[in-house]
Formats: structure tokens, sequence, C-alpha cells
């Protein structure tokens, strides 16, 4: 999509994802699991700022606990983008971050979905949506899902996506005081890999679960306590591979009342549904 060239891109949201579902399927033989999940974007999440640099360097300006700046997916993101566009420009990145480390709400796989979608912005690289997914996949499996930019049915790894149609909603997010590493999740031995596939048009009516619910709560009974408690107020369930465990409420004044319900070390957010990606618009 053509734009005038801008130095500065500020205030980018990275939106956070709920999985209304996920089912394991199926493992390839390379160890990645199949899935079948239906993901929804939610109006809350993370923020960053870019500013061009004209040298190559693409740089993390703000500290995020327990993640070095090498390691950090914007970095790799825009890494990334260089390499496979030969752009000799860099940026400097900065993260107002705002969704739980580890709580399976997407945050690291959105922070790197904005950056690319930013950066190809910022460097005028002109590449397309398929184009920037298919990139974003080397990053992480939820990465595509929001430059695909909407809620979505998704199969495979998580990269084959359909739109979605859902009615708009309120949620209630409830962060418990643990992380959950999503490897050792997917790696126990326990971890239900046989789940009968289901059609996108029979989601609605279908039963659905969390695969990976069970495992996270055994292994962290902090999560188990978080759905308990949520479960109250309405049908609850982890996002994920965890830690965060999520309801869907009558609306915005329920969901205060829950929020300010919410008993210490655990911590509740409101939140709604987002019809499309913010950044939508800046790709083809």
């Amino acid at each position: 999509m053509d734009a005038p060239p801008v130095n500065h891109l500020e205030h980018c949201p990275a939106p956070a994802k709920l999985n209304l579902f996920l089912h394991v399927v199926g493992r390839r033989a390379d160890g990645y699991h199949l899935l079948q999940t239906a993901f929804r974007m939610l109006d809350w999440g993370d923020s960053l700022d870019f500013a061009l640099r004209t040298d190559d360097t693409v740089r993390r300006t703000t500290e995020v606990a327990g993640v070095p700046a090498e390691q950090d997916l914007v970095v790799r993101a825009g890494r990334l983008l260089q390499q496979a566009t030969g752009c000799r420009l860099g940026a400097d990145i900065s993260i107002d971050k705002r969704l739980p480390m580890g709580g399976g709400l997407g945050g690291g796989s959105s922070d790197a979905a904005t950056t690319l979608i930013a950066l190809n912005r910022l460097w005028g690289t002109g590449l397309s949506r398929a184009v920037l997914a298919q990139l974003g996949l080397q990053l992480g499996a939820d990465v595509p899902f929001f430059i695909f930019g909407r809620d979505a049915f998704a199969e495979g790894v998580g990269e084959e996506l359909q739109p979605l149609t859902l009615p708009p909603a309120w949620y209630v997010v409830v962060a418990p005081p643990v992380l959950v590493p999503t490897a050792e999740i997917f790696g126990a031995e326990e971890l239900t890999r046989d789940t009968e596939p289901i059609r996108i048009m029979d989601f609605a009516a279908s039963t659905t679960r969390n695969d990976l619910q069970a495992v996270a709560c055994n292994r962290y009974p902090a999560v188990g306590a978080a759905i308990e408690w949520l479960a109250q107020f309405a049908p609850a369930r982890m996002t994920g591979s965890g830690a965060c465990v999520f309801a869907e409420v009558g609306g915005e004044m329920e969901a205060n009342d829950i929020v300010n319900k919410c008993p210490a070390p655990m911590r509740a957010w409101k939140t709604k549904s987002l019809a499309r990606h913010p950044l939508s618009d800046w790709l083809d």
C-alpha cells in the first residue's frame, strides 16, 4: 500500500488474543503439534513506538524484564525483515509492555507482528500481508494471526487461517501469580494429542475445550485456582498454554464488578473484542 515517507510511528498497538478453544489433533514428524483453535483479538495490549535510523541497527530502547534485547521478538522481527528485503535502514523500538509475560495472550507474538507491519511501512519495503505472514511464522506460530488481522479459525500449527465472524463481547481476563512455559506444557507426556478435528461451520455447536488446560492446572495449581475463582461468575477457561484464564461476561459493568472483586495475588482486567487489527489498513 502506497504511503508518504515517515520517520516515526508512535503508539502502534499490539493487541492481545484469546484462544476460545484449543484442540491438539495430532503431531507432525518434526515434533510440532497440529492444532485447531479459534483466535479472538482483544482491544487491550502492548504499545510500540518506532523511530527510523539511517544505519542498519535495529535496537530496543526500553527494558523488558526477563527478556534480553537480542532475544526479543521485536528485534528479531526487524532483522528478519531486513534479511528478506535487503533493506539497509534501521529502527529504534520502544515497548510499553502491559500484557503479562507467559500468559497465553500472545504478547510477544503480537509485538513481533506489529513490528513487521510497522517497519514494512516505516522502511517502505512494501511486502503484502501474505508475504509478511509467511515471514512471521518463522518467529512464532501465533504471529501470522495478528498479521491476518481479524478473528480466525486456525489449523496446522496455527498458521492456516480462515475468517471467523463472532458477535462483539466483553471479557474478564485473570492472571494467576505464575508463569507457564509453553514448551513444558506441549512437551508433557500426559498431554492429549488425538482430539477429533471439528469443522469451522460446526464450531459454534461443538463442545470444545483447551486440551492444554488439564496439564497446566496439574503442574501449576494457581491456574486451576484462577479458573475456579472466575467460574463463580461465568464459564471460565485457560487461553493458550496459560497461565491466564478468561470468561465472557454480559457487559462492561459486569466486567468492572468482577475485576474489582479479584483477590490478590491474582490480577484481573476487563477487555472487549476487537473486530480488526488497528494497523490492518497498512497492508494489502
